[in-house]
């Protein structure tokens, strides 16, 4: 089942291991912060005391996450956003800038993947994930650089990627491509940009349940047990693993860290990525696959 949520505020003690104000006077923008993992982190983030910005496509989806936070008392706001352009991720970060005056921390966590056989691809298909994935990623890091440096401002990036950002992995080539781009992006604005006080660093989750994407990927076909059993460790990570490790790369804690990846993986990438298995699965499998992504297509209102 998936997990998809961590408890927005301080509430049960257990699930939060850092100062309950560790990120008090903070503003942090979540891009894909509507479901998954980037709500998980928006909730993690208001749990601890910054005021949180959430985008994404699907305003229903903000909606909820808007709700749960501020019915527990935290502070929020949410907008619809594309960041495949590059003047909605613009108007993302001036909205975070018009509500609450100011911006800190960025997580570049809007996504997307699916399982395919790459010589089955589409042009659109192809072009869905990379452009979400990086040229999004690309849009929002600058628009908020930019305000950053021109405001003599530091900042914080934080970029979801992968650990096969730096081996590939077949059957998620799109992905693999857009991931190494964000890695990439990362190193290098780590060093252009430090001169500004501002840091850029990258997490690498392996496989963690959630909503949408797990079940395009992995949850209830014949690969989800061979995938837990691939991971040395023995079972897939959650959300409020990656939460933690996510606070922590934000937060003033880590303020000498920049430039880095860190894997929360369960060893996996060190035995081969889960996805390489794919390569003796049947032709009926691929179809499979091919009619549950079709079926599973969201069908969001437009952005006004």
């Amino acid at each position: 089942m998936a997990e998809d949520a961590v408890r927005p505020l301080p509430g049960v003690v257990d699930e939060l291991r850092f100062a309950p104000h560790l990120l008090r006077g903070k503003v942090a923008l979540v891009t894909g912060g509507g479901s998954g993992l980037g709500r998980s982190m928006a909730y993690r983030f208001a749990a601890l005391g910054a005021r949180v910005i959430v985008g994404s496509r699907r305003a229903e989806n903000l909606e909820a996450t808007y709700r749960t936070i501020t019915e527990a008392g935290g502070e929020a706001h949410w907008k619809v956003a594309d960041v495949r352009d590059a003047g909605a991720a613009q108007a993302l970060v001036e909205e975070a800038h018009r509500t609450f005056g100011r911006l800190d921390i960025v997580v570049n966590n809007s996504a997307g993947n699916f399982l395919a056989r790459t010589e089955r691809l589409s042009e659109n298909a192809y072009r869905s994930i990379v452009s979400t994935v990086l040229d999004g990623t690309f849009y929002v890091t600058q628009a908020a650089g930019r305000r950053w440096i021109e405001a003599k401002s530091p900042g914080s990036v934080l970029s979801i990627v992968t650990s096969y950002a730096w081996t590939g992995a077949a059957h998620v080539v799109p992905s693999a491509c857009a991931k190494a781009g964000v890695l990439a992006l990362t190193r290098s604005l780590a060093v252009e940009w430090a001169k500004h006080g501002i840091r850029l660093n990258a997490l690498a989750p392996g496989p963690v349940p959630t909503s949408g994407a797990w079940e395009r990927l992995i949850s209830g076909t014949e690969f989800e047990t061979a995938a837990r059993q691939h991971i040395p460790l023995g079972r897939f990570g959650t959300h409020a693993e990656l939460c933690d490790l996510a606070t922590f790369l934000v937060a003033d804690t880590s303020s000498y860290i920049t430039g880095q990846v860190f894997t929360m993986d369960g060893g996996e990438w060190l035995v081969g990525n889960t996805f390489q298995q794919l390569r003796e699965v049947s032709p009926e499998f691929w179809e499979a696959m091919e009619e549950a992504r079709k079926a599973s297509r969201p069908r969001s209102r437009p952005a006004p």
